[in-house]
């Protein structure tokens, strides 16, 4: 029987992905995505790097010393307050950087090649007289001197426990890739790789060195990173179990709660046709590929979304056919006879025809204009009130009619909207509503200046349903409460 390829992986969401312009995680976030990513099955954790500030170190420790399975690896520079900041963390594995293009060597160490060599190796014997693991991350390795690089990892071989090519700007491309760890990969120490995404050719980098030999592989969840960002974990994984038949300790199905852990705690939001994770991913909206996909969910979609953590969904727009109407009416329990959803599906195509998102709100508004469905909404805003300013903490006074009864109540955040919510959430606690989950929220100008009226777009859920919707009003603390209060009514209907 022929062996079943395994490769190991070292996440650096926490190092590399946080040098991701606009990115600062507390220490309390670090260990919150590195506990995520132990449970997610990832074999070693770069937590961050030691010497950065203290917040760092302290956030570096105390992830080494949550007794996580994963290996917990600390970045480096070649120099010994680096590592002693490292070793003070109780870190396993101390991760140092060697620039080993000319370019880096000459221009920003000043140095030359054989001091370089020699100074790499003294602090990597200085990592393992402490009693820690090393891995050397040979830096823009992809523009180095290929045979100075080879007598390099030859000389660390013997000294290190993993030797890192680093393809640091993003020029590699995956027939270089494969001709380059093909001559790498024949130390008895495991070779690592670690691409960047500059010309978007990160993951089929990283798949075209596993296969050819490379032991551990470099990702960041969302591919989070510098410039255009890293390879990314989801794609990489995904790609390699799926479609080549390597194996990792990956638990495919809590891809998608990671990668949703990440995005909420770094504020950085997915194009939603990111890969495998964006909102797009397993969406359909177009007439056929929704016939298609109900005939046989293989015929539109690569794999099944359940093995990633996601669920496919149908989307309203110009596109959509009579299938979607006849299911979103059947899930929704609702009867209708062809003429009537010939109708709702003209009244759907009109919206979109003009530019617009068809929320799911809008959806069941079409259904109940057209088969005259009256409901009454549970929740209605009666009244809002915001104070905010420089040096005042901003804070809003709500009053809501549930259910015919009026509730009052007042809230504080981080700025107006935030209060606003806040003061939503607060008069709907204790009403079966605790439950309820903001997923997104986004905010767009419908017209411009100043006075633009504003369209905010909430995606809602409770338990397994979820639910679109939105709001628009020149005030973009109402808009939000109108979109809010939307989905909340469709939601509990």
């Amino acid at each position: 029987m022929q062996e079943v390829k395994t490769v190991k992986i070292l996440d650096t969401t926490l190092r590399d992905g946080e040098q991701t312009p606009g990115v600062s995680l507390s220490p309390e976030q670090k260990l919150q995505i590195a506990k995520q990513l132990d449970i997610l099955g990832v074999d070693v954790i770069e937590a961050g790097t030691a010497i950065v500030s203290e917040g760092e170190h302290r956030a570096i420790k105390a992830i080494a010393k949550e007794g996580l399975n994963a290996e917990i690896s600390s970045f480096a520079r070649l120099l010994k307050v680096d590592i002693d900041a490292a070793i003070e963390c109780d870190v396993d594995t101390i991760n140092l950087v060697a620039p080993v293009s000319d370019a880096h060597i000459k221009k920003k160490l000043k140095i030359d090649r054989e001091t370089l060599r020699g100074k790499t190796i003294e602090m990597a014997e200085y990592v393992k007289g402490h009693g820690l693991k090393v891995e050397i991350s040979a830096e823009d390795a992809s523009r180095a001197d290929m045979e100075f690089l080879k007598s390099f990892f030859s000389d660390l071989a013997v000294v290190v426990d993993r030797l890192c090519f680093c393809d640091t700007v993003g020029v590699l491309y995956p027939e270089r890739t494969r001709e380059i760890f093909q001559a790498l990969c024949n130390f008895n120490t495991p070779v690592s790789v670690h691409c960047h995404n500059d010309f978007g050719l990160a993951t089929a980098n990283s798949v075209a060195a596993v296969m050819v030999g490379a032991k551990y592989v470099h990702v960041t969840v969302n591919g989070l990173g510098e410039r255009a960002g890293n390879a990314s974990l989801e794609e990489v994984v995904t790609a390699l179990e799926m479609l080549y038949g390597v194996k990792t300790k990956i638990a495919k199905e809590k891809l998608y709660a990671t990668s949703r852990l990440v995005r909420n705690l770094t504020k950085m939001p997915l194009a939603p046709n990111k890969p495998l994770m964006g909102d797009n991913a397993f969406t359909h909206e177009s007439g056929m590929h929704v016939h298609g996909t109900l005939a046989d969910t293989s015929l539109y979609e690569p794999l099944d979304p359940e093995l990633i953590g996601r669920k496919r969904r149908f989307a309203f727009g110009k596109h959509t056919g009579k299938a979607s109407v006849k299911m979103a009416l059947e899930e929704m329990g609702i009867p209708a006879d062809d003429e009537q959803m010939k109708r709702i599906l003209a009244k759907v195509k009109e919206l979109g025809d003009k530019g617009k998102l068809v929320t799911d709100a809008d959806f069941q508004a079409i259904v109940d204009d057209v088969l005259r469905i009256e409901r009454e909404e549970k929740i209605k805003l009666v009244d809002l009130s915001v104070v905010s300013g420089k040096n005042v903490y901003p804070t809003a006074s709500i009053r809501l009619e549930v259910d015919g009864e009026e509730v009052v109540e007042a809230g504080v955040g981080v700025g107006p909207v935030d209060a606003a919510i806040n003061a939503l959430r607060k008069a709907m606690a204790g009403m079966e509503m605790d439950d309820l989950q903001l997923e997104e929220y986004h905010v767009d100008a419908i017209t411009g200046g100043t006075d633009a009226l504003v369209n905010v777009l909430v995606k809602i859920s409770r338990g397994d349903k979820t639910i679109t919707a939105s709001g628009v009003s020149e005030d973009i603390v109402i808009a939000s409460l109108y979109a809010l209060i939307h989905g909340v009514n469709r939601l509990y209907q």
